[in-house]
C-alpha cells in the first residue's frame, strides 16, 4: 500500500530513495518479489518510474480501506497480503508465520507486536469485503473498526521490525540501517 498522504513526511515517501532503489516503493517491491508470484502497488495513480502493476484506488478519499475494497473489487483472488510501503523491515519470517498460523475460520490475520494491531500487515480474506464496503458507506475508515467486525486473528510479531517510516528522522534511521 503507497497511497498515503504522507503529510507527516511532507513529501510522498514511497517515492523517497532507499539503499540501491530509486522510491522505497521499489526497494518494497523488489524485496517482496522473492517472497510472492505477484506484486502489486495499490495508491491513487501510477507514480512510480518502475515497471510495475498498480491498483489505483476506486474512490476519492485516501484511506487503507479503500485501497482494500479497490484490491478486491480490481483482483479475482480470495487472498491477499497487504503490508504497507512505509514498512521496510518485515522480514520473510513474520510474513512465513502469519500464513503458517493462519487458521481458515479467519477473515483476517495480522501482526500484533508491542506496539498493537498492525493492520497494514497482514493477510485480507475476500470475505471482508461486504462489511468494508459497509464502513466506506458510513464514512468511517478506521482499519480497527473493521478489524474489530470480522473474525481477525492477530499474530505475535517481533516489534522490531515494525519502523514505519512517518517521519524525516525515521527515514534517515532506516536508510542508515541498511548500511
Amino acid at each position: 500500500m503507497a497511497g498515503g498522504k504522507s503529510s507527516r513526511m511532507k513529501q510522498d515517501k514511497a517515492l523517497l530513495p532507499f539503499g540501491k532503489y530509486n522510491s522505497l516503493a521499489q526497494y518494497q517491491c523488489e524485496r517482496l518479489s522473492a517472497y510472492f508470484d505477484n506484486i502489486y502497488i495499490s495508491a491513487k495513480s501510477n507514480k512510480f518510474d518502475f515497471d510495475i502493476d498498480v491498483i489505483e484506488d476506486k474512490y476519492n478519499n485516501s484511506s487503507p480501506l479503500i485501497a482494500l475494497i479497490s484490491i478486491f473489487e480490481s483482483l479475482n483472488i480470495e487472498e491477499v497480503f497487504i503490508l504497507s510501503v512505509d514498512a521496510p523491515f518485515i522480514s520473510r519470517q513474520t510474513i512465513e508465520k502469519l500464513y503458517k498460523e493462519a487458521e481458515d475460520k479467519n477473515s483476517v490475520i495480522v501482526a500484533q507486536s508491542n506496539n498493537g494491531v498492525e493492520p497494514l500487515c497482514g493477510i485480507y480474506r475476500r470475505s471482508i469485503l461486504d462489511n468494508a464496503k459497509k464502513f466506506l458507506n458510513e464514512d468511517n475508515h478506521r482499519l480497527q473498526a473493521l478489524l474489530k467486525s470480522v473474525d481477525t486473528q492477530k499474530v505475535s510479531i517481533n516489534a522490531n521490525e515494525f519502523m514505519n517510516l512517518n517521519h524525516p528522522f525515521e527515514y534517515e534511521e532506516a536508510k542508515s540501517q541498511l548500511d
